[in-house]
């Protein structure tokens, strides 16, 4: 089932977060932006409060939890409450999809990434944004995971994990950004970019839906 519970009771100290860690945010933003095109119809596959969505025009989201979807919808996002492995839309629908922070919080991530590619056009894009479990930050988190009231629940991928499910559900070209050196709270300033995975705890990954070749 959804992993809706805290974020159903806790909506405004989920979304306040993003205030009090404005550097870390803006560090996040900008890798995820970097990563997603500016043109055509987008899907945000685990909106939340529409930090990411609305910032960067994604024009529709999805979520299993009403109270968070509420902040998405005043943000200017067309939204709608369901699960990212059943997602309410007719093959090809969007031109990009973005998921940021969703997939260590779905029951089955293979099934997620699967119906993300179902949705997309053919040459569409997915954007994956995750912290990074091999992380300085991801072992935190690992750490400290029964006393975080969001995190209790969820499901930390590698990188090297993410790379193969996706290689696994048929995407291509796989472009990847990480940044966030530090632990929470250490994170002043916004930081530089950096290719590839592996030194940086937040990581952002782009990859496509292959585009449908005639015989």
């Amino acid at each position: 089932m959804p992993k809706t519970g805290p974020f159903e009771a806790y909506h405004h100290r989920y979304d306040d977060w993003f205030v009090r860690h404005a550097a870390t945010y803006q560090s996040e933003l900008l890798a995820v932006r970097t990563m997603l095109p500016w043109h055509g119809l987008g899907l945000a596959i685990g909106v939340g409060t529409g930090r990411f969505a609305s910032p960067l025009g994604v024009q529709v989201g999805i979520d299993p939890t009403r109270e968070v979807l509420n902040y998405a919808a005043n943000r200017g996002i067309s939204t709608v409450q369901a699960i990212a492995e059943a997602l309410p839309f007719s093959d090809n629908s969007f031109d990009y999809a973005l998921s940021v922070t969703t997939i260590c919080f779905v029951d089955d991530a293979t099934t997620m990434l699967s119906e993300a590619y179902r949705v997309l056009k053919p040459g569409g894009q997915l954007v994956i944004g995750f912290i990074d479990r091999t992380s300085k930050l991801g072992q935190h988190y690992q750490a400290h995971q029964a006393e975080n009231v969001f995190y209790r629940d969820a499901t930390f991928y590698s990188a090297k994990e993410v790379e193969q499910l996706l290689v696994d559900t048929g995407y291509t070209e796989l472009v990847w950004v990480q940044t966030l050196s530090k632990v929470l709270g250490e994170t002043n300033d916004i930081e530089p970019l950096r290719a590839g995975y592996g030194r940086g705890a937040f990581v952002t990954v782009k990859a496509y839906r292959p585009c449908e070749t005639t015989t």
